[in-house]
């Protein structure tokens, strides 16, 4: 019974030692604040307008994250695409809102909310290839050029269902659908929700949208491991979001029209 006793002594004393890890990060938010990393890039999701702030439908959603947290203040950490788990890693900020899709290889790393949005990848055409190429199929030849954003699922969606063109990668997604408007490539290869801003913002009768995705992928907000409270906090800010209409209004707001590009043009 004694070697029972101490035991359980020291399962509860272990217990004590390592909560705080994760018990504490709700009550820590409630003090200082939320922490969002993100790279304000990525319309409609995130963006910079004119004045410098960092707008976007994650950035509302953010915000009545904060409210519904109790947050002290909602702070949004701009943040490289390459370095933006890193950065969650090294307590840089408490979640990543950017419209990150939910994968197997990203769930080694980090967990992840339920998703919140349904996307897919989509293609940015050079308009003079218009009836020639009519789906991403047409793609699949080597003498084409197509083009993704470094480290992104367009780039793997590219280099898996398009395998045959010749693949660029560049840093940002301007520069993307920069080099098709320019000729210099053949197609972007996105997400359908930046692709259809891109095409009306910087596409000039330039590109034809070819706006059926050809894959599927769920858009989550990652937070560090071991946390289960706040995942499920963070789950049931979603189902709560989605219940009252907010969720709905935000997404109208964002991706329903596009009255809000003359704040970043």
């Amino acid at each position: 019974m004694k070697n029972r006793l101490v035991a359980l002594a020291a399962l509860v004393v272990l217990g004590l030692g390592t909560a705080p890890v994760w018990a504490g990060k709700l009550e820590q938010i409630k003090k200082d604040g939320l922490r969002v990393c993100l790279e304000p890039a990525y319309m409609p999701f995130e963006m910079t307008d004119k004045r410098g702030a960092i707008i976007g439908f994650d950035p509302d959603l953010a915000a009545l994250m904060a409210k519904e947290l109790s947050a002290a203040k909602l702070e949004l950490v701009s943040t490289a695409w390459d370095g933006i788990i890193p950065a969650l890693l090294t307590n840089k900020c408490d979640i990543i809102m950017s419209g990150m899709t939910i994968t197997d290889e990203r769930k080694e790393k980090v967990d992840f909310s339920d998703p919140y949005m349904l996307i897919g990848q989509t293609v940015l055409l050079r308009k003079d290839l218009a009836g020639k190429v009519k789906s991403y199929k047409d793609l699949n030849n080597p003498d084409y050029k197509i083009a993704s954003k470094l480290g992104t699922t367009g780039e793997i969606a590219a280099k898996k269902h398009i395998a045959k063109a010749k693949y660029f990668s560049y840093e940002t997604e301007a520069e993307g659908v920069m080099e098709v408007v320019n000729g210099k490539v053949d197609a972007f290869i996105y997400d359908a929700p930046y692709n259809l801003v891109a095409n009306v913002q910087r596409g000039e009768g330039k590109l034809v949208f070819l706006d059926q995705p050809f894959t599927d992928e769920p858009i989550g907000w990652a937070i560090a491991k071991g946390d289960p409270e706040f995942l499920k906090a963070l789950n049931n800010f979603l189902v709560k979001t989605k219940k009252d209409g907010a969720h709905e209004k935000l997404h109208k707001k964002w991706f329903k029209n596009t009255d809000w590009l003359k704040d970043v043009q």
